[in-house]
């Protein structure tokens, strides 16, 4: 990956590369996985951070010598009766296919399930080796291929395993490092089994096969999962259009509406009957019911009321409370601030460190002055309240219930309620004046004054 970051740590969707099969692994019932390592500890804290202790460890493999000896490592800490081998770089495997892998160790004589997929084009996979009962012998290697027969195969080996623990430990116990890596390679163990018990094989779907080696292939394993999570809402009956990047994990009720360009990461949720519309991104936010999201809004962790106005361009930073039937309009940006039912910011604002009573109105050009230099101060705005265009709240500040500021007005005073504030420089009119103006002027830039 040409990074300082572990491979199996780098994101797609939402979520680390590694996180996906061991996701998978939970899903069909896996009591606790285990994390083979060489010796990272950056990987080694953030699983434990995101999975704590009980239900996964991570052990390390000092040196590296191949597969095998990383499920020889593995087995040491494994105490269930049966156990899969799965890979940190495969995240589009689906539960489906482990569950059927699980399912083939039922059969009495049965120690070994592998995963296999047919492609077109083979070349550089393990080839799934039979005998003329169809029966699993082997998984050989493209190199050591040796018949047009072998050639031809088009079943692969996707690499995943399920067995029994104690038959599988001892196969691997046996493993020899003959090739010229010196390593131990678990497909060796399928030609091990194979002559004392069955293996069976489970025929999974292509993109499980599919490593993650270099960026180009994050790329395109990300894009697979967006489009398998775009068609996982579809289903559940929500309308996504286009390439809306939808992560794992997000959260839509039915009927809720998305539209092209839009991403929606961590754990957002949306509700019913809500409309995202196109480019805006949402971040660990919250939206309810009938909510309308005009185009090109950002919003991170904050939550938006039932039935809400935003946008378009609007932007809630971290910490905003849009209560429900509140509008936030074009230009308007939030932060750490509570916006009560019915009232409304519609044009070229900001509220900061804010609470706006029910019904309030906020006109455009509005600023909350929030911030000193050194610390951040509250500003209260009454149920009610009218604040004109233009206006200065200056921090901390309170406007009274049904209070009134005058287009233009900086406010450093609290305001009663039901009072009218109004500071701003008295107008004065020079009647005639205007001519003289312009000749001044005129002159000055034909002299090249400045």
């Amino acid at each position: 990956m040409k990074s300082a970051l572990p491979k199996v740590l780098h994101p797609l969707c939402g979520l680390a590369l590694v996180e996906y099969p061991i996701a998978a692994a939970f899903e069909v019932g896996a009591e606790r996985v285990v994390v083979v390592t060489s010796g990272q500890p950056q990987l080694s804290q953030a699983l434990v951070s995101r999975y704590g202790t009980e239900r996964l460890s991570v052990v390390v493999q000092d040196p590296p010598r191949g597969t095998g000896d990383a499920v020889r490592v593995g087995l040491a800490a494994v105490t269930t009766q049966r156990a899969m081998v799965l890979y940190g770089d495969t995240p589009l495997v689906r539960a489906s296919d482990l569950s059927q892998l699980i399912a083939a160790l039922e059969v009495p004589g049965q120690d070994l399930a592998i995963l296999t997929a047919l492609l077109e084009e083979p070349f550089g996979y393990g080839r799934v080796l039979r005998d003329g009962a169809g029966n699993v012998e082997e998984v050989r290697e493209q190199k050591d291929l040796r018949t047009d027969a072998e050639l031809s195969v088009r079943e692969v080996n996707a690499g995943m395993y399920a067995a029994q623990t104690d038959k599988l430990r001892a196969a691997v116990a046996e493993l020899k490092p003959n090739n010229a890596q010196g390593e131990f390679y678990l497909t060796d163990v399928v030609a091990s089994l194979a002559k004392v018990s069955c293996v069976a094989s489970v025929l999974g779907k292509v993109d499980a096969l599919m490593g993650v080696n270099d960026r180009s292939d994050l790329s395109r394993a990300e894009e697979l999962l967006y489009a398998r999570n775009r068609e996982t809402h579809q289903k559940a009956g929500v309308s996504v259009h286009g390439d809306a990047r939808i992560d794992t994990g997000v959260e839509l009720a039915p009927d809720a509406e998305i539209g092209p360009g839009v991403c929606l990461r961590g754990t957002t949720r949306v509700g019913a009957r809500s409309r995202v519309d196109v480019g805006s991104v949402l971040t660990d936010a919250t939206v309810g019911e009938d909510v309308q999201i005009k185009p090109y809004c950002v919003i991170t962790q904050s939550r938006v009321g039932d039935a809400a106005q935003l946008g378009p361009f609007a932007h809630l930073r971290p910490e905003s409370d849009i209560e429900a039937q509140a509008h936030i309009g074009n230009f308007v940006e939030t932060k750490k601030t509570r916006v009560r039912r019915g009232a409304k910011a519609n044009h070229l604002a900001y509220l900061g460190d804010a609470d706006v009573g029910e019904n309030a109105n906020i006109g455009a050009g509005t600023i909350v002055c929030n911030y000193d230099g050194f610390v951040k101060r509250q500003t209260l705005i009454g149920a009610g309240a009218f604040i004109g265009s233009d206006c200065q709240l200056v921090a901390p500040i309170s406007i009274g219930k049904d209070a009134y500021v005058a287009t233009g007005t900086t406010v450093t005073q609290d305001v009663p309620d039901e009072a009218l504030a109004i500071g701003r420089v008295r107008q004065e009119n020079k009647l005639g004046y205007a001519p003289k103006l312009r000749a001044r002027l005129a002159a000055a830039k034909k002299a090249g004054s400045p």
